[in-house]
């Protein structure tokens, strides 16, 4: 996740964090469900303080663009992605079925993508 600070900017560190990542995510750069880093992690790639990036991921959650899950991190939400809540369950589903058939992630993206290009 490329997001970069810019110190001398009137707009908060907070605010470039979480338009940074509705951008990204916005892009097609970060897909549904895309787990963030912990927030202390971020704060510390980024040279910020915790309580700066936990802002950012607040006002995200408050936007419906992430989720919180507990101990699971943060994740986005097919909102901020921008795909469709059925498009991101089938990828789910499909996901499952290929585990459960003991397929390797490597060859089933493979088979999505050949069947995404007929």
């Amino acid at each position: 996740m490329n997001i970069t600070i810019d110190q001398d900017s009137p707009v908060p560190p907070y605010e470039q964090v979480r338009l940074s990542i509705a951008a990204l995510a916005a892009a097609g750069e970060l897909a549904a469900g895309t787990k963030l880093p912990p927030v202390r992690q971020l704060a510390t790639d980024l040279g910020l303080a915790a309580n700066t990036v936990a802002r950012a991921y607040r006002e995200l959650e408050h936007a419906g663009l992430v989720e919180t899950r507990g101990r699971a991190g943060t994740v986005l939400t097919s909102r901020a992605a921008g795909t469709s809540r059925l498009a991101q369950q089938a990828a789910a589903a499909y996901a499952a079925q290929t585990r459960a058939l003991g397929i390797p992630s490597d060859q089933a993206l493979a088979l999505v993508q050949a069947a995404l290009n007929q």
